[in-house]
């Protein structure tokens, strides 16, 4: 453990420090709920029409929301893979089909290479759900759906390292995946076949309540 021992007063102003930390970032996540709407009813009907599968995509910490994405979306019943942007500017994209989605995750909307990807995967035929904080980006104007979240300002450290940020996108990636199993009626029995290993699996089919499927009201038709 080392030689160096703390005094109780160091102890708390670190202790103290933390949870001003956590505090920051919890009120920060605690804003997304009041920026769902028509963009996330949008992302819902596209994936949930699409035929093919969701590519998600991302560069720097938001790689690693895209990774975690991608793989929450195929345990609860929506087929999804990571696409790295640069590897498919290497040649994964010819994986991306015109029936398939890509899903990018960009706060400023400054990356080239994750700019170029959308572009090459619209010229495919594929659309481009983007979800940023910054709606004139060329990120933002390269997608059918733009998702905007707004994050405090104290939530990532100078503005620039993505800490609250990249937890609020996915916070809101975990709302979408959610959601989308629910509409789906996925299963537990399901969710299992597709994750039979690790805590997850060793689990079983115990007396697990179903989750509530999401029944949609039936389209309204205007009347002449």
């Amino acid at each position: 453990m080392g030689s160096r021992t703390y005094t109780a007063a160091q102890s708390a102003a670190i202790i103290e420090a933390g949870v001003l930390a956590a505090r920051t970032e919890i009120d920060a996540l605690g804003d997304l709920p009041d920026q769902l709407g028509d963009s996330f009813v949008e992302s819902i009907e596209i994936i949930r029409s699409s035929a093919g599968k969701v590519f998600v995509a991302g560069s720097g910490t938001s790689s690693a929301v895209a990774r975690r994405t991608a793989h929450l979306l195929s345990v609860t019943g929506t087929p999804a893979v990571f696409l790295h942007p640069m590897d498919a500017l290497h040649g994964s994209l010819g994986a991306v089909e015109s029936d398939d989605i890509l899903l990018a995750f960009s706060k400023g909307g400054g990356s080239t290479e994750l700019n170029q990807l959308c572009r090459a995967v619209r010229e495919v035929g594929a659309p481009v759900i983007a979800v940023t904080e910054t709606p004139d980006s060329a990120f933002a104007s390269d997608a059918e759906v733009v998702v905007l979240l707004s994050t405090r300002p104290a939530a990532d450290p100078g503005g620039m390292i993505g800490m609250g940020s990249t937890l609020l996108a996915a916070l809101w990636a975990d709302a979408l995946a959610r959601v989308l199993m629910r509409i789906r009626g996925r299963s537990w029995e399901q969710v299992l076949r597709t994750h039979p290993a690790g805590a997850v699996g060793s689990r079983g089919m115990r007396d697990e309540p179903e989750q509530q499927p999401l029944v949609l009201p039936e389209r309204e038709v205007d009347i002449l």
